[in-house]
């Protein structure tokens, strides 16, 4: 069979680099193939809502055929590669399928990271996937049935005690989150317990939480934490962590549910391109984003370690991810035409922003610094607005606007069989 002369590039996931550079290629003479390990696009920002019972998983994710189900020029293919040939130009998939390409993007991005503890993964989840956020959602809710059922006192504590380690943005959002839904939510279901007694505990090694932001709005959202209910342990690392919950220096704290939101580490699949990685496992790119000696690989998104001009990392957020995916784009429309390449990237810091709970939220943008109400109104219109497609953004208002008046969550389904998760327990640390 004759090979097609059409130049071949192969994007390898379908996060916002991945597709952005898809997209922004619709138009472009190459014969894109998409790979991806799952069938969906997944609005990252909003997985913990997912997680606390707010939305359901079609609300926030997509099939990325039907995404780009218009655009001829792209093949989606549903696997999963575990090593890439640079010399070859191939990337062979877990069945052994293997797929040449003329030019790469590699754009797998992140996992959980336990800092040499992978052992606390099974008491601790992450959050990273639909599939997280949904075993996570049922760790939750089982949480507030076996307290009911329980008739021991201090073991009925222990299953209203919560802990979410790590104060970025994602630690905020999931321990505000649960406290409103311990005080609100599910006030007035049980007979044998008081959902609001629950304690929700955020636990940051730092000196302070979203310490990204400024200090001011860092001290504010701490505030309004507390004022949430949430109790706030900065300054020490957690030491371990078991079924049963987790030692704080000297103090071991009781806690049956502790979420992990502490720390990332880049997609494994960057150590088959035999090149050396950072701590965190990111491949060091050329500020044109691509391989050093390989101009025909491009790596983006959280996989990529890039410092811009200013000294500073670019950040591992959505908004660098499309920018990072965008500047492929361009780089390859470039090539393909004969002309100059639009040179290194440049990261357009946009700002941050981070939600508490209900009307409360802090945004930083360049000047300008919002907390509380004005702040929570900029988070809900940007995130609804970044949402793809336009169903997603309609049933996450309608959701919220519910959620709102009502303090229902609207997904508080238990999947699998209730007992599933009863197995042996790790005893604490001495």
């Amino acid at each position: 069979m004759t090979r097609d002369p059409t130049p071949h590039l192969l994007i390898i996931g379908g996060g916002f680099a991945g597709l952005w550079a898809t997209r922004a290629l619709a138009s472009a003479h190459v014969r894109i193939t998409l790979v991806d390990r799952r069938n969906h696009h997944l609005f990252q920002p909003l997985l913990y809502q997912v997680a606390t019972a707010g939305l359901s998983a079609p609300d926030i994710a997509a099939p990325l055929r039907h995404i780009l189900g218009h655009q001829r020029n792209v093949e989606v293919r549903l696997g999963e590669v575990t090593d890439i040939d640079k010399a070859a130009r191939t990337a062979t998939l877990a069945d052994g399928t293997q797929i040449t390409y003329d030019t790469l993007m590699l754009c797998t991005g992140a996992t959980h990271a336990y800092f040499g503890h992978d052992e606390w993964a099974a008491d601790a989840p992450g959050l990273k996937t639909l599939d997280d956020a949904i075993a996570l959602r049922r760790k939750l809710l089982l949480a507030f049935e076996r307290a009911e059922a329980e008739p021991d006192p201090a073991r009925k504590a222990a299953w209203l005690s919560f802990a979410v380690v790590g104060g970025g943005p994602t630690g905020v959002e999931l321990a505000g989150t649960l406290a409103e839904i311990a005080r609100h939510t599910l006030r007035n279901e049980f007979r044998h317990i008081d959902p609001a007694s629950a304690k929700v505990r955020l636990v940051e090694a730092g000196p302070r939480v979203l310490s990204t932001f400024p200090e001011v709005l860092s001290l504010k959202a701490r505030r309004q934490l507390e004022k949430l209910g949430v109790e706030v342990l900065t300054g020490t690392p957690v030491s371990d962590i078991t079924a049963e919950g987790f030692q704080l220096g000297e103090r071991f704290v009781e806690a049956r549910t502790v979420v992990w939101a502490a720390g990332v580490a880049a997609s494994p699949l960057a150590r088959t391109l035999d090149v050396p990685l950072d701590r965190a496992g990111r491949v060091p790119v050329q500020p044109d984003l691509t391989l050093e000696g390989h101009p025909e690989i491009f790596v983006a998104g959280d996989l990529a370690a890039l410092t811009q001009a200013d000294g500073k990392p670019v950040p591992g957020v959505a908004p660098a991810a499309k920018q990072m995916g965008k500047h492929v784009a361009t780089t390859v429309q470039a090539r393909l035409a004969g002309k100059p390449a639009p040179g290194a990237f440049k990261y357009q810091d946009f700002g941050n922003l981070a939600t508490i709970g209900r009307m409360a939220a802090i945004v930083h943008l360049g000047r300008l610094q919002l907390s509380g109400v004005l702040a929570w109104w900029f988070w809900l219109a940007a995130h609804v607005f970044f949402l793809i497609g336009f169903r997603n953004r309609v049933v996450v208002l309608l959701n919220w606007a519910v959620a709102y008046w009502s303090y229902q969550r609207s997904a508080r389904i238990i999947f699998g069989d209730a007992q599933d998760d009863r197995r042996p327990k790790r005893p604490p640390t001495p």
